[in-house]
C-alpha cells in the first residue's frame, strides 16, 4: 500500500459489534479499512448480550439489516425492572416499539456479512502490542500467530477491543471506575419446562435471576447472590445455577445440559477521553457498566455510528479535522449517562437494607404511575431519548434523533442506507451538493413546510421553517 493509500486508511481493532459495524460502514464509504483482531475467526455461539433496544434497530434499519436481525429472536413489549416498576416499550415513537432478544452472536453475523460484502480486509490471531502515531498517521505493531511482530500504517485507528483494551493501554489512557457487582454468573442452559414469557426477571431476597429464550431451545440464565460473593474463578456448576434461581424466581424450570457456565463481575468504567490523536476508542474499549438495562452492547453501537460518518466525511476532504472532536463532545456524555442510568438500576435492585428498598418501592411507584418520568426512562434504557448539543439559536430539532417520517418515496431510514446526509424539503433543491455523493434530497409525503438535514446517524444537523434555496445552501457549507 503506497504512502497516499495510507493516508486514506483506517484500522478497526476488534470483531465484536461495535468494531465490525464500524469497519463495515467505513468500508461502505469507501474508505480502506483493515479489522484486526486477536482471536482466530470463529463465530461463537456463546455471547453475554442478548437484547436489542430500539435505537439500536434503528440504526440497523439504515443499514439494511434490521428486520433479518427481527426474525432470529422474539419481542417483548414489557421490560419489568423491579416488581412494581414495568416499562411498556410498546409506547415507544419507534418502527421498533420493543426489545428485540436475540442473541449477540446473531448481530455479529449479519454485521460482519454486511462487512465483508463491502470490502472490509480482516486480519485475524493478530494482538496488538503497541502503537506509534504522528501528524500524518499511526503505526500499530501487531504479533501474529507465528510470533512474529509487523507494523501496519493508517490515518486512524479505532480501538474497539473490549474492556481489557490493548489500544486503550497503548495510548495511556487510564480506566477509572469501581466494580459494582461481584460473583455474577452466567449460564445457556435447555430447560425441562419453559417460563412463560421470553424473558423473566426476579429479585427475592439475597438473590437476582433472569432468563432469557434464545429461541433456538437454549435458554440464557444470568443470576447473582449476595451471600457467596467468590472470585470470577472460583469453579461453577449447574447446581448452583438452579439454587440461586430457585431463590429468585420460585423453580429452576427444570434445568439441565448447561452447554457454557461463567463467573464474573460488574464494573462501571469509563474512560476520560475517548480521543488521543488519531486514535479513537469504541464500545466496550471507552466504557463498561452494569448488565442491568441491556445497554452495553448498544451503546457500543451506536458509539460506531456517531464516529464512522465523521471519520469518512474528514478522509473524503469534506469536513475538517475538528469534526472529529465532535465525537468525544457527543458519545462521552452518553456514556457518563448509562452509566448512572444502569449503575442506579443494579443499585436499587441490590437493596438489602430496608430503607433502600423503601426508596426502590417509591421510585417504582413514581416512574409507574408518571408518564414523564416512563418516557424518560424509556428514552434513556432504549436509547432514542439521548440528544447531542446544538448550537446556540439553532431550530428545536438540532441535535434530536430524526423518526422515521414518511416521505414521498419511502421513509427516512430506507434514504439513509445510501451512508449519505439526507436534505428533507417541502420542495424541489437541485442546489451545490444535490446529486452528489455525500447528499440525498428528500420530499415530505405531506405538506409539512419544515427543511430538516438528517446526518448520517439519523440526528437532525440542521433545520429551519419555509427555508429558501439560498438558506438551504448557506447551511449545507456549514
Amino acid at each position: 500500500m503506497n504512502g497516499t493509500e495510507t493516508h486514506r486508511t483506517v484500522i478497526v481493532v476488534g470483531s465484536g459489534p461495535t468494531g465490525l459495524l464500524l469497519a463495515g460502514d467505513l468500508a461502505s464509504a469507501g474508505v480502506p479499512v483493515t479489522l484486526v483482531e486477536k482471536r482466530p475467526r470463529t463465530l461463537s455461539n456463546l455471547s453475554r448480550a442478548f437484547g436489542v433496544h430500539a435505537r439500536t434497530l434503528e440504526q440497523l434499519d439504515a443499514r439494511g439489516i434490521a428486520d433479518e436481525l427481527i426474525g432470529t429472536g422474539d419481542t417483548i413489549t414489557r421490560l419489568r425492572l423491579f416488581q412494581r416498576l414495568s416499562l411498556d416499550l410498546s409506547t415507544l415513537p419507534s418502527r421498533f416499539p420493543f426489545l428485540l432478544i436475540t442473541p449477540q452472536y446473531e448481530v455479529e453475523r449479519l454485521l460482519e456479512r454486511r462487512a465483508r460484502e463491502a470490502g472490509v480486509q480482516f486480519a485475524y490471531e493478530s494482538e496488538v502490542v503497541g502503537l506509534r502515531q504522528d501528524d500524518e498517521g499511526v503505526d500499530l505493531h501487531v504479533r501474529g500467530a507465528d510470533g512474529s511482530i509487523a507494523t501496519r500504517r493508517a490515518a486512524y485507528v479505532v480501538g474497539a477491543d473490549g474492556h481489557r483494551s490493548a489500544v486503550r493501554e497503548a495510548i495511556g489512557l487510564d480506566f477509572p471506575g469501581v466494580s459494582v457487582i461481584k460473583s455474577l454468573i452466567l449460564a445457556d442452559v435447555r430447560l425441562a419446562q419453559a417460563p412463560d414469557g421470553v424473558l423473566t426477571v426476579n429479585g427475592r431476597g439475597d438473590s437476582f435471576a433472569m432468563i432469557a429464550s434464545f429461541g433456538d431451545g437454549w435458554y440464557r440464565v444470568m443470576g447473582w447472590n449476595r451471600r457467596n460473593e467468590v472470585p470470577d474463578d472460583a469453579p461453577l456448576d449447574l447446581d448452583e445455577v438452579k439454587e440461586i434461581t430457585r431463590r429468585a424466581l420460585g423453580t429452576d424450570h427444570g434445568m439441565h445440559d448447561a452447554r457454557w457456565l461463567s463467573r464474573f463481575h460488574s464494573d462501571e468504567r469509563q474512560a476520560p477521553h475517548y480521543r488521543v490523536g488519531r486514535v479513537f476508542l469504541a464500545g466496550d474499549a471507552a466504557h463498561v457498566h452494569s448488565p442491568a438495562g441491556g445497554q452495553g452492547m448498544n451503546t457500543g453501537l451506536q458509539d460506531a455510528a456517531n464516529l464512522s460518518w465523521k471519520l469518512a466525511a474528514t478522509l473524503h476532504g469534506r469536513a475538517s479535522e475538528e469534526l472529529l472532536d465532535s465525537y468525544e463532545t457527543e458519545r462521552h456524555p452518553v456514556g457518563r449517562a448509562v452509566l448512572r442510568s444502569s449503575g442506579g438500576l443494579v443499585r436499587l435492585a441490590r437493596a438489602g437494607n430496608p430503607l433502600l428498598r423503601t426508596v426502590r418501592a417509591v421510585v417504582s411507584a413514581c416512574a409507574g404511575s408518571a408518564p414523564p418520568l416512563q418516557r424518560k426512562a424509556l428514552g434513556q434504557i432504549t436509547g432514542i431519548g439521548y440528544t447531542y448539543p446544538a448550537p446556540r439559536g439553532a431550530h428545536r430539532l438540532v441535535g434530536r434523533r430524526a423518526p422515521d417520517v414518511a416521505l414521498r418515496d419511502g421513509r427516512l431510514y430506507e434514504a439513509l442506507r445510501g451512508g449519505r446526509f439526507v436534505l428533507i424539503t417541502p420542495g424541489k433543491y437541485d442546489g451545490p451538493g444535490a446529486g452528489g455523493g455525500w447528499l440525498t434530497v428528500e420530499r415530505w409525503a405531506s405538506d409539512r413546510r419544515t427543511s430538516v438535514l438528517v446526518r448520517p446517524d439519523g440526528y437532525v444537523a440542521w433545520a429551519a421553517e419555509a427555508a429558501d434555496a439560498a438558506e438551504i445552501e448557506q447551511a449545507l457549507a456549514r
